[in-house]
């Protein structure tokens, strides 16, 4: 599909590859973006996110999302605003599919851990180090480091939820090899696979947290979106079962959600007067975004979420536990780097900072199964909450 609008970002005008690389583009009929999206979708780190947290750690249950199926409704949302709003499809699925892969095990238990070890050597964060896996930890190529993106893909990662004035280590890094103008705004692209991953969790988390029993239907009414959604479709399908109102409220709401964007962003669009690609990354503002009133029924949603759902005490006994195996896996292997697979040994930078930071890489790679059975390995046993 072509995109049609002439603020969507166009494979041809890209600004092209960090690496030239042999033959040009002619491998198959792909263009460029399309060429990324299956590199990420080739890539060890895409593949690891099945086993990684989305909400439930290490989830014993094979109807909970992991990062992979997230990615995955994520990117199945962008490309559909994508297609409606003109812009490039396949840069806004590449956009969605990678904007996970920098996650470390155990979702944000994962990354506050490693944050903590690495503090004297800069820190973790997982947006940053989704840029330092793309074009330095993946390795599949014999000519460079990295996958070798675009410099469009890579912008859209490194800034799809705005600006940036003050880059972390990782993403400083990457932006001194390939200047991504990390102080404007990103394309349009960029802004909708932003988006679309506040519209996958915030509904996805709602059906995750119901199955696991976190979370009772009743209690989802004091947040009014929900209470006037649900009344809708008691109405619609009057005599139904609850698991399949359920199901029909959260494709209901991720429509009217996506609805909502949909016109909201054409609005801001014409009131801003953007006509090139050029004109959305100066306009000053996001365009891609909700209307003022859906906005703040979101953040209600949110609210209600982070309160009954993510800070749920047995939520916060299983990140406890999360933080355990990850600042012990970082002591043990800071200890005995040895103890690393002997690639990760033989890479060890000499001196600090990239010392500590090799020791994060290897961490940050790892699956939630792998790393608990790395810390069983080598620290110690350890129990874990329940369904952990």
């Amino acid at each position: 599909m072509k995109a049609i609008s002439p603020w969507a970002s166009m494979p041809e005008a890209s600004r092209g590859r960090l690496h030239p690389e042999p033959g040009g583009t002619a491998r198959g009929p792909r263009d460029a973006f399309q060429r990324d999206r299956d590199r990420i979708i080739h890539s060890i780190s895409f593949r690891r996110l099945r086993h990684k947290t989305q909400v439930f750690m290490a989830p014993d249950g094979d109807h909970f999302r992991v990062r992979l199926t997230h990615s995955l409704e994520v990117a199945q949302i962008g490309r559909a605003i994508a297609r409606t709003l003109g812009l490039n499809e396949d840069l806004t699925e590449a956009l969605c599919l990678a904007h996970d892969i920098g996650h470390p095990p155990f979702g944000h238990a994962g990354e506050k851990a490693l944050g903590t070890a690495l503090a004297g050597q800069g820190g973790f964060d997982h947006n940053g180090n989704t840029l330092r896996t793309l074009t330095a930890i993946e390795r599949p190529y014999p000519a460079w480091d990295g996958l070798n993106l675009t410099w469009d893909t890579l912008e859209g990662l490194a800034k799809h939820n705005g600006p940036i004035d003050h880059p972390e280590w990782a993403l400083a890094e990457a932006d001194a090899a390939f200047p991504l103008e990390l102080t404007s705004w990103p394309s349009l692209e960029a802004q909708v696979a932003a988006i679309a991953d506040d519209i996958a969790y915030d509904n996805h988390d709602i059906d995750d947290g119901l199955r696991a029993g976190l979370l009772q239907l009743d209690q989802l009414f004091e947040v009014p979106m929900i209470a006037a959604g649900w009344r809708e479709v008691e109405a619609k399908f009057p005599g139904c079962e609850r698991r399949r109102l359920i199901s029909e409220l959260i494709r209901a709401q991720i429509g009217a959600m996506v609805n909502d964007l949909i016109g909201a962003t054409r609005a801001r669009i014409a009131e801003s007067g953007v006509e090139t690609v050029a004109d959305v990354r100066a306009a000053g503002r996001v365009l891609a975004h909700f209307s003022d009133g859906m906005r703040e029924a979101e953040r209600g949603l949110k609210r209600f979420m982070y309160g009954n759902l993510y800070h749920h005490p047995s939520q916060l006994a299983a990140a406890e536990a999360a933080g355990t195996v990850v600042a012990g896996l970082f002591d043990v292997y800071r200890a005995d780097p040895s103890l690393m697979p002997v690639q990760w040994t033989e890479a060890l930078p000499v001196e600090e900072p990239a010392r500590g930071r090799h020791i994060a890489d290897f961490i940050a790679g790892m699956t939630d199964r792998y790393a608990i059975a790395r810390y069983r390995e080598r620290v110690g046993p350890i129990d874990l909450p329940e369904g952990f």
